[in-house]
């Protein structure tokens, strides 16, 4: 879980300014998303504000995202492994960050590997 975990290596020195802005970024996105989950639950998405609605749809694919197709869960998901490498994976973040796939599903980026 990207907000309950935490890491030293978490660090732009260590692991450059593109990745950490990314992951703090995906790590914001969440974090709303879960502060916006009691109002969805009792008023509803009809009652957010546009830039909430864009914000509950990001995060969904963030979280769909996180589902990646690794190779030691084949047997259990039945879909084949791929290797995804870090730049895909932080072009991929940054892109659902920025807007550039809203126009996709949010399932779209389930079991993906690379958008």
């Amino acid at each position: 879980d990207p907000l309950d975990s935490t890491s030293r290596q978490l660090d732009p020195l260590l692991i450059g300014n593109e990745h950490y802005d990314t992951a703090r970024g995906v790590q914001n996105v969440l974090q709303r998303y879960k502060e916006l989950k009691d109002i969805i639950a009792i008023l509803g998405m009809d009652e957010l504000s546009e830039e909430d609605k864009l914000t509950v749809a990001r995060a969904r694919k963030i979280e769909r995202f996180l589902s990646q197709p690794f190779h030691v869960a084949e047997i259990f998901t039945g879909a084949p492994g791929k290797y995804v490498s870090l730049k895909d994976t932080i072009a991929g973040f940054k892109g659902i960050l920025a807007g550039d796939y809203d126009d996709l599903p949010e399932q779209a980026f389930y079991m993906v590997g690379t958008i």
